[in-house]
Parts: structure tokens; C-alpha cells; sequence
């Protein structure tokens, strides 16, 4: 193997290492965002969200099998936990035609989405919070600090879950508590970033 060779594979791994790294801390201030164009035709800002007991924030799409297959249990998740004072809120940060804001919309009515289904065409909000996978999801406690980062659970087909991450992380806030498992890895579909 040269030597030219080792160093841009060096520099691969650390341009990976860096994203990786760059993914929300927890225990941190999570990523902001202002003016996002929403499915329900208004723009949606992160300072709405500062009166809740906790956040979820996913990373999603619409054409991602695995992201479709996640709609409904984010549904039922979204009419749960919304009268505990938590806010369900998607983000889709992919530019092809399939997942620009007139198909989201349509795919938002179509579902009956009951939580913001937000669109960044700048991906900078992906990128800020290091989302790499479509669903990839962030908990937030009431303060906005990131408490839990990963799957929304343990397996892409609803009748075989058996460990519900979000809603576990999610309980222990509202609890008071810290998550038991803080980090899983995201399952999905990889965001194609621009740049």
C-alpha cells in the first residue's frame, strides 16, 4: 500500500471520525433552528418548543422504507405523549424531488401527521445536530439539552420491538431521571449531504 494511499485513507477516517464527532453532545444545548417551511403551511422556529417537558426531534424523509415504516408508530407516539407536554417534531433535510416540501405535504395529509413535519433544504439543522440516518432521533429534556441520541427502538418491524428507546428516555425525563440508555445507533436510510 503507498503512502499517498494510507494518508487519504487517514484522512478518510478522520473526516468520519470528525461527523461522528460533531453528532448533538449529550448533556448539551441542543441545535436550534428558525423559520423551517412546515407541511402545514406556517414556518416553525425551535423557540416554540421552549415550554415543553421534552422534545423529540427526527430525522426523517419520505422515501426511506425504513422512515415509512416508523410514520405510524411516530403517530401513535405524537397522540400519547402530547398531552404530557411533549412535543413530536420531524425534520426532513433530503433534496430529492420525492422529499422536497410539495410531496411531504402531500405525504403529511395523506398519513394524517399529527406533529410539525418540517423541511431544511439547507440541510444545516441535519448537519448541526450530526443526523446521519433517516430516522435518526434526538431527545431533548425541558431544558433543551440532549439526553438521548439513536433509534426510535429495537426493530424496524412493529410486532417483533422489544426495547422502545424514545419512549424510555422520554419517561425518564419526565420523571426527572436520566435515561438508562442514552445512545443506540440509528438504523436507516444514510442523508445524502450536499456538501
Amino acid at each position: 500500500m503507498s503512502r499517498a494511499f494510507r494518508s487519504l485513507l487517514s484522512l478518510g477516517f478522520l473526516a468520519v471520525t470528525n461527523f461522528v464527532m460533531a453528532e448533538a453532545n449529550l448533556g448539551s444545548a441542543a441545535p436550534t433552528w428558525k423559520d423551517l417551511p412546515g407541511t402545514d403551511g406556517k414556518k416553525h422556529s425551535s423557540t416554540e418548543l421552549k415550554d415543553k417537558k421534552a422534545v423529540v426531534v427526527a430525522f426523517t424523509c419520505n422515501h426511506c422504507p425504513v422512515a415509512v415504516a416508523y410514520e405510524d408508530r411516530f403517530i401513535a407516539f405524537a397522540k400519547e405523549y402530547a398531552p404530557k407536554g411533549v412535543e413530536f417534531v420531524a425534520i426532513n433535510v433530503s433534496n430529492i424531488d420525492d422529499d422536497k416540501l410539495p410531496k411531504m405535504t402531500e405525504r403529511a395529509k395523506e398519513k394524517g401527521f399529527n406533529f410539525p413535519y418540517l423541511y431544511d433544504a439547507s440541510q444545516k439543522v441535519g448537519k448541526d445536530f450530526g443526523a446521519e440516518k433517516t430516522p435518526h432521533l434526538f431527545v431533548l429534556d425541558g431544558e433543551g439539552k440532549v439526553v438521548f441520541v439513536g433509534a426510535f427502538d429495537d426493530k424496524m418491524d412493529a410486532k417483533k420491538v422489544s426495547k422502545h428507546y424514545v419512549k424510555d428516555a422520554v419517561d425518564a425525563v419526565l420523571s426527572g431521571k436520566e435515561p438508562e440508555v442514552n445512545k443506540t445507533p440509528a438504523h436507516g436510510c444514510g442523508i445524502q449531504y450536499e456538501d
